[in-house]
């Protein structure tokens, strides 16, 4: 009886966070420009070229030096992005750098991290969609623990975060970003326990490989814990 009582309080405790979280991704939009400029912008590209365009018009409203695009493929060339980007091309070619070689969050953090250093930049507006936002300002965050990140998160053209639990693709997605944040926060609690009793280890290295390779095992215990309790 103790263990079911457990369980169910795990689970409503999962849900009620899940919809503080969908909350907070919905309060997050229409992001506002910020009204002092920063170092840099850093856009993280996604399935929405909504973010590239809105990362380049902040360039062009002068709210960072340059503009960072990670994760870009490696098939696209530099001037079809500038079409994505509907910049102008003094303005693209003249302040503009690109990263191929992320292929996840946790690729892009890495190499945001290392081209803000490359610049001296410690100051960032990121740009990503909402509800991509909460988990890529916590790997940033552990790359980078002394910049100052501005987030300007960018509504999601093909997902209605407002009525998500209307649809089941909402849903999926709301609930799968959830659990993979609740993993980081787990992850990153872990490594915190771990430094405060003199374990320094190579701290963010252990999330070599796929994407969140480090929290999978924490992610598959939330997945399953939410799909076999809720049963």
């Amino acid at each position: 009886m103790r263990t079911a009582i457990a369980l169910v309080v795990i689970v409503l405790l999962w849900g009620a966070g899940l919809f503080v979280f969908a909350n907070r991704v919905i309060d997050s939009t229409p992001a506002i420009e910020p009204e002092q400029p920063a170092d840099a912008i850093v856009v993280l590209t996604g399935a929405s070229d909504m973010r590239l365009r809105e990362g380049m018009k902040l360039l062009d409203h002068r709210k960072g030096q340059r503009l960072f695009i990670s994760g870009v493929n490696q098939k696209v060339k530099r001037s079809e992005l500038q079409d994505v980007t509907e910049g102008s091309r003094r303005l693209y070619e003249c302040c503009v750098d690109l990263g191929y070689e992320a292929e996840n969050t946790v690729g892009n953090a890495r190499e945001i991290a290392d081209w803000a250093r490359g610049h001296d930049f410690y100051t960032l507006i990121v740009v990503t969609s909402d509800y991509h936002m909460p988990r890529s300002l916590l790997e940033l965050k552990a790359d980078m623990p002394d910049a100052t990140l501005i987030p300007y998160p960018v509504p999601s053209p093909d997902l209605d975060t407002r009525k998500w639990w209307k649809s089941p693709k909402g849903t999926r997605t709301l609930v799968i970003e959830y659990n993979k944040y609740l993993a980081i926060l787990g992850r990153d609690m872990i490594l915190s326990i771990s430094r405060a009793f003199g374990d320094k280890g190579k701290g963010h290295d252990v999330k070599s490989g796929s994407e969140d390779s480090a929290a999978a095992d924490a992610v598959s215990a939330s997945a399953k814990t939410a799909a076999g309790y809720a049963s």
